[in-house]
């Protein structure tokens, strides 16, 4: 511990010389050499030593590929990706960081990171995580890499092809209700608070994000058509609503109204006549909860799996509700193409991959079609 000329104690590696001037010194972990510096103010040498010992651990934008990934990703997601993507994506990149990568290869230096040490990152996640959640920590740890190759931190980017991302549990088969689950629900459902919104996302397909974050405005009776501008959710983590963009670029969109739906949308508008008391902060928002706010997302699945208790239905989420309608559109003869952007979906190949079911019974159906056909004797 380091004094003044008083006899005070003023921390590790620093000191007051005779002729008043501060002095921060350590001996540097990387080079083994001594690092020096004269202040004529105590707390710039604070400062510096502080900037310094950790640079000298951790590396610094400024000796490039010699920084460790700890500290480029710091460095990479508050200065490089900053505002230009949006919010949940940043929020996923620090989730999978802290979780998955950090321990891994956080304290390795950027220029001795090797295709060998990502696939252990992701080798070890593959026990615990799906498939879906490994193929996100391999996108957020190419995106910071290459952002180093492109500002020449390091020469070239370590999750090559070869880093396989799909080696995690198995994930579970997307559903869709059949009709007679979906009548069996909306029967179940009818003196449910959220009756609306469930009947809402099987005329419309939005998601759940996109149904809550509705506005009046967003609406063209006339045209009957809905404006898709925003998406919103309930951080239970800072205990306050987010409102953000769609999903993508596609996401912003016009979802065409069915009859059914407009009927839906008018019966909410009366239904919010009842509430005695909206905040202000939500007043224009479609779907408000009698205490005058949004339903958070999270109740929305409870009173869900309850519902399907009493329906004697296997439970399902609130995403299964966008299944179903895209699953009922494609059974009643909608083009495929046509869906995709009524769903928002960037390409037509996420669109029949992951949202459309052929049920048991339309599987009968259409082999009772060609019948006559397969029979060649």
């Amino acid at each position: 511990m380091g004094k003044d000329l008083k006899g005070k104690e003023l921390g590790i590696g620093i000191c007051q010389r005779k002729d008043g001037l501060y002095t921060g010194r350590f001996t540097s972990k990387r080079t083994g050499k001594s690092v020096q510096k004269y202040f004529t103010k105590l707390q710039d040498c604070r400062k510096w030593y502080a900037d310094a010992t950790f640079d000298d651990v951790h590396g610094s934008i400024n000796v490039s590929g010699s920084m460790t990934v700890t500290a480029w990703f710091t460095y990479w997601i508050e200065n490089i990706k900053g505002d230009s993507i949006r919010s949940n994506t940043i929020r996923n990149y620090k989730e999978r960081f802290e979780h998955n990568i950090k321990d891994c290869i956080g304290s390795m230096l950027l220029f001795d990171v090797k295709p060998m040490h990502c696939q252990n990152v992701l080798n070890q996640m593959k026990d615990d995580y799906k498939t879906s959640t490994i193929y996100q920590t391999r996108i957020a740890m190419y995106c910071m890499f290459a952002d180093a190759v492109e500002n020449d931190v390091i020469l070239k980017n370590p999750v090559t092809k070869s880093v396989k991302y799909n080696i995690g549990k198995e994930p579970k088969k997307v559903r869709a209700l059949t009709i007679e689950e979906q009548k069996k629900f909306l029967e179940v459902a009818k003196n449910s608070s959220n009756y609306n919104q469930y009947a809402f996302l099987l005329q419309t397909g939005l998601r759940t994000g996109e149904m809550i974050g509705l506005k009046w405005s967003d609406i063209d009776f006339k045209k009957k058509v809905i404006h898709i501008q925003r998406s919103m959710e309930y951080r239970h983590s800072v205990g306050e609503w987010r409102i953000g963009e769609p999903k993508s670029k596609s996401g912003y969109r016009d979802v065409p109204l069915t009859e059914e739906a407009i009927r839906i949308l008018k019966n909410q508008k009366e239904k919010l006549k009842t509430i005695k008391v909206i905040n202000m902060e939500f007043k224009e928002f479609v779907f408000l909860c009698r205490k005058g706010e949004p339903t958070k997302n999270s109740a929305y699945d409870s009173t869900l799996f309850k519902l399907c208790d009493k329906a004697g239905i296997d439970r399902f989420s609130m995403h299964v509700l966008r299944h179903t309608m895209a699953t009922r559109c494609i059974e009643g003869g909608m083009r495929p193409k046509t869906l995709q952007v009524i769903l928002g979906h960037s390409n037509v190949g996420i669109t029949m991959n992951l949202y459309v079911h052929v049920t048991e019974e339309e599987k009968y159906k259409e082999v009772e079609k060609i019948e006559n056909a397969l029979i060649v004797v």
